[in-house]
């Protein structure tokens, strides 16, 4: 008998307990006039056989670390997550927040929410990045087991439907999670073979147990209606050395009498005579959002088993000695050490005594090698580009399948599953992931970094090559539109620092901020220091300041990353030519935005304005008045040595000086 079934009442009322799931997302989607019944009323013996014999979870100890986790990636079915929380017991999840589902302010909102209730574990809702969350839950796990031993010894579970795993986010995701071994993931397929559009048969014929053994995953088929059959399948998983994938053949909309088995029943309420027709066939004959006693007595009756285990996991931190144990709940506490921001401080001093000319990715490198000695929740990682986007430190160890205690992942050419795995991460506890890629292959990660947002995770994203300095490689990989497209995403925090003091400073607000993710754009090309003299402040923490110049200069040049440096060179022209010049440098947009008004008027002055970036205007309109200028790209980029496009597209010092004395000319 698996250990999860020990202590375990042998007559749980589990037809019961499962109807119970089935008739609450039946009222409560009745009552919202809108939802998905349909998948919770299919998967909800699975749910039930889940929840009542195998997760690890304490619904009076939601956050406690070392509990199973469920995520729901189909999350449309946000009701079969919403029910089981009510009837286990936890605090968040009343009936009045069932019968409130889907309307403003309520708990239970359309898809599961990070943060409204405890017990969801992550935001879910676009199909497949539940999938990859776990991913990253599962690795963390494995990670933190190996550096810390049995205090750290759970599950991840996932109910996924069939637009999961078409989504081609779950290709990448369950590629990496069978090469990494994560034999701790289960994931139990809602195999029902409806989509909105009806039948899966009309758009997919892919066999699922094929390809999940393909990518070095056990698969089973089960019928998702048999108790034992479900229990079977879970405890066998449970045994296995790789990550699982149980495939549970269901009815979506199990019980109702004309809509079961068809599309109808997947995202509209059934109707009242449906439901009527369905509790007669459950043999239900209770009120709306009435739970019998004995049945709720018997969900309330698992979560005990939780308790239990909990006091035990008590016990098993305890005997950590005292050197594990601190380092274990610094880790788990997301609190960051002493002696990392002096260190820092240290090395941004001898930045500004030795400065030479040094690409921003290679400054976020060095960085890094200042920051991974000291912080080691830190874990990094690439989309296939190590060497490009300088992620790697000599204080890194690689993960590896059968040496999983490192702190850098090679995540392949996986950018979509790399940021969901980094949300799982940050998600699971104990972790500040970082990852890097090129700029213009955000739009490939696009989904998981808005999540990150939505969420508000501390998670961190390194873009390099991110403008027309990526040269040769031509407009395919020249991001133009690509930061004004991120920095439109609310609560994240995109920096383009200008050089080597700024990157450390950008790094230094990115990991102290544990309220939402923050994205680094970083040169290909080497640039000019910008930053000279030692300054005790870190200046880029109000988004923007005055880098060179007085404020009653005749024109102000504002400009972001490697155009400070053409800013710096066009007010030495201006200057030679007697128009006095001041120079901003703008490395975070929103965090000058949150400014006061008093503040950004400093800044920005009262002179004509002359923005500079290698990038679309777009967005820049709010810095800029009438009769000021832009300068930058109108369209994409070409292929040819990054020098030769900035002549190209006139994006030059001289051209930044002619139209900043034709602005002061008026």
């Amino acid at each position: 008998m698996p250990q999860a079934l020990q202590n375990q009442p042998a007559t749980l009322p589990y037809k019961k307990m499962a109807d119970a799931i089935r008739v609450l997302a039946m009222d409560a989607v009745e009552q919202a006039k809108s939802g998905h019944p349909g998948m919770p009323m299919g998967m909800a013996d699975v749910a039930t056989v889940l929840w009542a014999d195998f997760l690890k979870h304490a619904p009076q100890h939601p956050g406690w670390p070392d509990r199973d986790r469920f995520v729901l990636s189909a999350g449309h079915g946000s009701m079969l997550l919403y029910s089981l929380l009510y009837l286990t017991g936890y605090n968040d999840i009343s009936m009045d927040e069932i019968k409130r589902f889907r309307q403003f302010g309520a708990k239970t909102a359309g898809h599961p929410e990070y943060g409204h209730a405890a017990g969801i574990e992550t935001t879910t809702g676009p199909l497949g990045q539940g999938l990859g969350n776990a991913v990253g839950m599962a690795l963390a796990e494995k990670i933190l087991a190996e550096r810390f031993g049995e205090v750290v010894n759970h599950y991840t579970y996932v109910i996924a439907g069939d637009g999961d795993l078409m989504e081609g986010i779950s290709h990448e995701a369950i590629s990496l999670a069978g090469h990494l071994k994560l034999s701790k993931l289960i994931v139990l397929f809602d195999d029902n073979a409806i989509t909105i559009d009806g039948p899966t048969s009309l758009c997919v014929s892919d066999d699922q147990i094929r390809r999940f053994e393909a990518s070095g995953w056990d698969a089973v088929r089960i019928d998702g209606h048999d108790h034992d059959a479900i229990r079977n399948a879970i405890a066998r998983a449970q045994k296995s050395d790789k990550p699982s994938l149980i495939a549970c053949k269901t009815t979506i909309a199990y019980g109702a009498p004309t809509k079961a088995g068809s599309s109808a029943s997947h995202g509209a309420p059934l109707g009242a005579s449906e439901i009527e027709g369905a509790r007669k066939a459950l043999g239900w004959s209770h009120a709306p959002f009435e739970i019998p006693d004995d049945t709720l007595r018997g969900w309330r009756e698992t979560a005990r088993r939780g308790e239990e285990d909990y006091r035990s996991w008590e016990q098993r931190r305890e005997e950590l000695d005292d050197e594990r144990g601190t380092a274990f709940d610094a880790m788990l506490s997301g609190s960051l050490p002493e002696g990392w921001r002096e260190a820092l401080a240290t090395y941004k001093k001898e930045q500004t005594a030795n400065p030479e000319p040094v690409a921003t990715r290679k400054s976020s490198g060095m960085t890094l090698e200042v920051l991974c000695r000291h912080i080691p929740a830190l874990i990094g990682g690439s989309a296939d580009l190590t060497g490009s986007n300088n992620t790697l430190t000599k204080f890194n160890d690689p993960i590896k399948p059968d040496e999983c205690g490192g702190s850098y992942l090679y995540y392949g050419v996986r950018e979509h599953a790399m940021g969901a795995v980094m949300n799982g991460l940050a998600l699971h506890g104990g972790f500040i992931p970082y990852g890097g890629t090129f700029l213009v292959f955000s739009d490939y990660m696009r989904p998981a970094i808005r999540l990150s947002a939505l969420m508000g995770l501390r998670v961190i994203y390194i873009m390099t090559h991110d403008s027309i300095g990526v040269g040769e490689d031509g407009p395919t990989h020249q991001p133009v539109e690509h930061l004004a497209s991120l920095r439109a995403i609310p609560g994240l925090w995109v920096f383009r620092p200008a050089d080597t003091v700024e990157t450390a400073e950008c790094w230094q607000l990115a990991l102290e901020r544990k309220d939402g993710p923050s994205l680094f754009a970083l040169t290909r090309q080497n640039l000019t220091p910008a930053r000279r003299k030692p300054v005790a402040e870190n200046l880029s923490a109000k988004g923007g300041y005055t880098l060179a110049g007085e404020q009653d200069a005749a024109v102000t040049l504002i400009a972001t990353g490697s155009e400070v440096m053409l800013a710096l060179e066009a007010r030495d022209i201006l200057t030679g030519e007697g128009i006095s010049a001041r120079v901003v440098s703008l490395p975070c947009t929103a965090l000058f935005d949150a400014q006061s008004a008093a503040y950004r008027r400093e800044v920005l002055g009262d002179a004509p304005r002359i923005a500079i970036e290698a990038a679309s205007s777009y967005g820049w309109d709010r810095y800029l008045r009438e009769g000021d200028r832009f300068i930058g790209m109108e369209g994409f980029g070409a292929s040819a040595p990054a020098p030769e496009l900035y002549e190209h597209f006139g994006i030059t010092a001289r051209k930044v000086a002619e139209a900043a004395k034709a602005c002061v000319a008026g």
